[in-house]
């Protein structure tokens, strides 16, 4: 890179080195650790966004998800909020499809709420080593 500086009506020219760190690719570190997520689990926007440091947090992982439709190796419907509501299933093509796939992965759920939660629920923290 080439900095001009303008100084007392000089010019001067010199090349110098600037770090740039490497940019993150936040979505495609979310659909990493999505695709871990075992079937039969759940985990919640919030865990994944604790687990990568997300400073969007939750907020930044369900962008991430919107998203994901693209890629069919990301179980998207295996990503639910903090108390274990399908809160994503409009992005599914159809109110019921979300659920369906969980259940078809034996994850129980009645109006639209994943039964027992706790038991279902796989915390990339604590399932997980960076």
């Amino acid at each position: 890179m080439y900095v001009i500086c303008w100084l007392i009506g000089l010019v001067v020219s010199q090349q110098v080195s600037v770090y740039m760190p490497e940019q993150r690719n936040y979505f495609e570190e979310v659909y990493e650790v999505v695709r871990l997520v075992p079937k039969g689990r759940v985990t919640t926007y919030g865990a994944i966004a604790r687990y990568l440091s997300l400073r969007a947090g939750a907020r930044m992982v369900g962008w991430a998800m919107n998203g994901s439709h693209n890629y069919p190796n990301v179980p998207a419907h295996r990503v639910v909020n903090s108390v274990g509501v399908l809160s994503g299933k409009h992005f599914f093509g159809g109110p019921t499809i979300m659920q369906q796939l969980l259940e078809d992965e034996g994850v129980a759920v009645v109006d639209d709420r994943i039964v027992d939660f706790e038991k279902r629920l796989w915390d990339p923290s604590l399932e997980l080593t960076l």
